[in-house]
């Protein structure tokens, strides 16, 4: 990421918490909430990358966004590897102005 702006108006903060969610769609939804996606989000990895590779073209993102993501250990456990797959999202999204923080 380059240099962190001076003021905090310069980021946003999304929560996605994942508490009780244990699949893949379910995942997606919550996604698509936190982020206030639109009804055409394909509720999948390529389309949650592209919506967050771009953090300016979510509403209400003022050009930063701080991805706050709880309760995520119970989808850990029970999708190990679906899991991974969203660690690799995010982990792409921090390129791209995303600052990821797994609460």
């Amino acid at each position: 990421m380059s240099g962190l702006p001076a003021s905090p108006a310069d980021w946003s903060v999304r929560v996605i918490d994942l508490d009780g969610v244990t699949d893949k769609a379910a995942l997606m939804e919550r996604c698509a909430a936190a982020l206030d996606l639109p009804d055409w989000f394909g509720r999948n990895w390529d389309a949650l990358a592209d919506a967050l590779g771009d953090p300016g073209q979510l509403p209400d993102v003022a050009g930063r966004l701080v991805l706050v993501v709880t309760g995520w250990e119970q989808f850990r456990r029970r999708d190990p590897e679906q899991w991974e797959t969203a660690l690799d999202v995010f982990g792409q999204a921090s390129a791209a102005n995303v600052l990821l923080s797994l609460g």
